[in-house]
C-alpha cells in the first residue's frame, strides 16, 4: 500500500506512512464530532422518559459535554500534527526530490522542456499538492470511513431509516467520480494554457532589448495579452466543469434529508418507529451530510491534483544516469570508437566517429555549422549518453562511470558562461568549493581577472549581479577561466571560448589558456581557424562523421575540407565596406 501512494502521489515513503496517518486522524476527528449527537440522543431519551435523572442527573451531562469538548479538541490537534505540520515537511522533501533527479537526469531531458515548466513543477505543483494533503486527500478519506462506520451502527438501529438517509450517497459520489475524464481534459487545457503564458512572460523578459531595437514590443505584448486571456477563460471554464457536478452531487445528497423525513414520518404513522428513533436520525443524517458535501469537493480537488502528479512522475520517473563512483582510468586519453548518436527527433547527430584525443595533446574539433562537434565534446563528458560504440578516458568506459565521479576529471569552459549573482570570489570559487582565498586568487591572477577585478568599488568583493551582467564579455570569460583553473582537472574541454570576443580580450584569454592547458589532455572546439592552428591534432567533422584528421600542416597540403575553411576565412577577412 506504500509503494501504491507512492507511485500515485508522487510521494516518499514517509510522506506515504503520514498521508495514512492524516487520514486516520480524520477520521477520529470526524467520530469526535458525533459523540455530541449520542450525549444529546441521551438527554431526550430522559426528558421523555420523565426527568434527567435516568443516567447519573445533571452532573451526567456536565462531565459528558467537558469530555466532548475535551476529545473533540485532542482530536483536532492529532488531526492538525499528522496532516499540516507532515505535509510541510513533505512538501520540502519533495521539492529537494525533484530537485535531486534533475540533477542526475541525462540533459537530453531539458531538451524537451524549458525552465518555466521545470520551474513550475517544483514550485507551483508542489505547493497545489501541499494543499491537497494537508485538505483534500486526509479529509476525504477521513469522511468516507467515518460515514461508513456510522451507516454500519445506523443499520443496527434501523435498516429502513438508514437506507433513507443512505442512497444518495453512493451516487453523490458517482457524479464526481464519473467527472474524472471530463476534470482531467479541463486541467491539462489549463496547465497547457499557463505554461504558454508563463513561456511569454519569460520569453518577453529575456527577449526585451531585442524587442525594442525591432519596434516589436507592441505586437508582442498583444500576443502575450491574447495568452494571458486565455489562462483567465481556461480558469473560469475549469472552475464552471468542476461545479457543475459538485453542486448537482450535492443537489443529490440534500435530497436525504427529504427521504429520512419522508420515510419516517410514514413509519412514525404506522407505529413501525418510535420518536425518539426518527428524532436521532433526524439529528445525524443533519451532521452527516456537511461534512460528505466537503467530501464532494475533496473528491474534485483530488482528482485534479493528477495532472499535477503526472508532471512530477515524469521527472521522477525519468531514467538517471548511473554508475560506479570508482575511476579505473589510466592515464587521460579521451578515445572514440565508432560512436553513433541522435538527440529525440530520430535524426543521427553522429554516424561513426572515431578518433582519440591524447593526453598532454591539444585536439581540436572543427568543421562546418552542425557537424557535431559541441556534441562530441558534450559526449566526451557524458552529458548524454551515446546509442551505439563506445567512448574511453584512459580506456575507462564512461558509460559505467557515475557522472559526477566523471566530471571530476574535467574542466569546461563554455562559450556561453554562466555566473551567479555573488561576488567575483565566491564565483570563481565553484571550480573548488574548499579552496582558500589564496587558491582563488592564484586562479584569478593566472586567468588575468586581476585585470579588471582590482579596479571594481569592493574589488573581489564586488556583486556581480544576475549572471555577470556587470561585466563584460570578455571579463565573464576570464572569470570562467579561473574556476577552471582552480579546479586543476587533467581534462580540458573548450567550446568556442573565444569566438565572440574583441581582439584584446581574446589575446587575454588565449594566453591564460595556454596556462591551463598544459600537459593535459584538451578537445578544443573553435570556427576561427587561426585559433587551432597551433594544435597538435585536428579532427575535422563534417555531416556528423570525421571527414578528415591530422596536423594542420597536413591537412593543408590535402586540400581536403580543413584547407577550404581556412581559404574561406582568409577571404572573408580581406572583406572591406564598399
Amino acid at each position: 500500500m506504500i509503494k501504491r501512494l507512492q507511485k500515485r502521489y508522487a510521494l516518499s515513503k514517509q510522506g506515504a506512512k503520514d498521508l495514512i496517518k492524516g487520514c486516520f486522524a480524520c477520521v477520529l476527528q470526524n467520530l469526535s464530532f458525533m459523540f455530541p449527537v449520542g450525549l444529546l440522543y441521551c438527554l431526550v431519551s430522559d426528558l421523555l422518559n420523565g426527568g434527567v435523572t435516568g443516567n447519573g442527573g445533571i452532573a451526567f451531562y456536565i462531565i459528558g459535554c467537558a469530555a466532548c469538548i475535551a476529545f473533540i479538541l485532542l482530536t483536532t490537534y492529532i488531526q492538525y500534527n499528522a496532516t499540516y505540520f507532515a505535509t510541510y515537511k513533505e512538501s520540502g522533501v519533495r521539492r529537494i526530490t525533484l530537485a535531486e533527479r534533475l540533477r542526475k537526469i541525462p540533459l537530453s531531458f531539458f531538451g524537451k522542456k524549458d525552465l518555466a515548466d521545470l520551474t513550475s513543477t517544483i514550485m507551483a505543483d508542489c505547493t497545489f499538492l501541499e494543499q491537497s494533503f494537508s485538505h483534500f486527500i486526509p479529509e476525504l478519506a477521513g469522511s468516507v470511513i467515518s460515514t461508513l462506520l456510522v451507516s454500519a451502527s445506523l443499520f443496527i438501529f434501523d435498516w429502513r431509516m438508514a437506507l433513507a438517509a443512505l442512497w444518495v450517497v453512493p451516487v453523490a459520489f458517482a457524479i464526481v467520480g464519473f467527472s474524472a475524464k471530463v476534470q482531467e481534459g479541463f486541467n491539462q487545457k489549463s496547465m497547457d494554457a499557463k505554461m504558454a503564458c508563463a513561456d511569454g512572460i519569460q520569453e518577453c523578459i529575456e527577449t526585451l532589448q531585442d524587442l525594442k531595437a525591432n519596434n516589436a514590443e507592441r505586437e508582442y505584448m498583444g500576443g502575450l495579452d491574447k495568452k494571458i486571456r486565455e489562462v483567465e477563460r481556461r480558469s473560469i471554464i475549469n472552475e464552471f466543469g468542476i461545479a457543475a457536478f459538485v453542486v448537482s452531487a450535492s443537489l443529490i445528497l440534500k435530497l436525504g434529508i427529504a427521504t429520512v423525513t419522508l420515510a419516517g414520518s410514514v413509519l412514525l404513522i404506522r407505529g413501525d418507529l418510535d420518536v425518539l428513533t426518527f428524532f436521532m436520525f433526524l439529528l445525524i443524517v443533519s451532521r452527516l451530510y456537511d461534512p460528505l458535501q466537503g467530501a464532494l469537493q475533496n473528491l474534485a480537488a483530488v482528482i485534479s491534483t493528477r495532472t499535477n502528479i503526472a508532471r512530477m512522475n515524469e521527472i521522477l520517473d525519468h531514467p538517471i544516469q548511473q554508475g560506479t563512483s570508482e575511476l579505473s582510468n589510466s592515464g587521460y586519453d579521451i578515445s572514440f570508437d565508432h560512436v553513433g548518436f541522435a538527440y529525440n527527433t530520430g535524426e543521427a547527430v553522429l554516424k561513426d566517429v572515431s578518433f582519440t584525443a591524447k593526453q598532454g595533446e591539444v585536439t581540436a574539433l572543427v568543421g562546418p555549422s552542425g557537424g557535431g562537434k559541441t556534441t562530441v565534446s558534450r559526449l566526451a563528458a557524458r552529458f548524454w549518453d551515446i546509442n551505439r560504440g563506445k567512448i574511453t578516458v584512459g580506456g575507462m568506459d564512461i558509460s559505467k562511470v557515475d557522472p559526477e565521479a566523471l566530471l571530476s576529471l574535467y574542466s569546461i569552459v563554455f562559450q556561453d558562461v554562466t555566473l551567479f549573482d555573488n561576488t567575483i570570489m565566491e564565483n570563481i570559487r565553484i571550480g573548488n568549493k574548499d579552496a582558500t582565498d589564496e587558491e582563488v586568487l592564484s586562479a584569478a591572477h593566472l586567468a588575468n581577472v586581476d585585470e579588471f577585478a582590482e579596479k571594481l568599488p569592493d574589488k573581489w568583493n564586488t556583486n556581480i549581479g544576475e549572471n555577470g551582467c556587470e561585466l563584460s564579455g570578455g571579463e565573464r570569460q576570464r572569470i570562467s577561466i579561473a574556476r577552471a583553473f582552480l579546479k586543476n582537472a587533467p581534462i580540458i574541454l573548450l567550446d568556442e571560448a573565444t569566438a565572440s570576443l574583441d581582439v584584446e580580450n581574446e589575446t587575454l584569454i588565449q594566453t591564460a589558456l595556454s596556462r591551463l592547458i598544459k600537459d593535459k589532455t584538451v578537445l578544443v572546439i573553435a570556427h576561427r581557424m587561426r585559433t587551432v592552428a597551433g594544435a597538435d591534432r585536428i579532427i575535422v567533422l563534417d555531416g556528423g562523421t570525421v571527414a578528415e584528421e591530422g596536423a594542420p600542416d597536413d591537412l593543408m597540403h590535402k586540400g581536403g575540407v580543413y584547407a577550404r575553411m581556412v581559404r574561406l576565412q582568409n577571404e572573408s577577412q580581406r572583406w572591406t565596406l564598399e
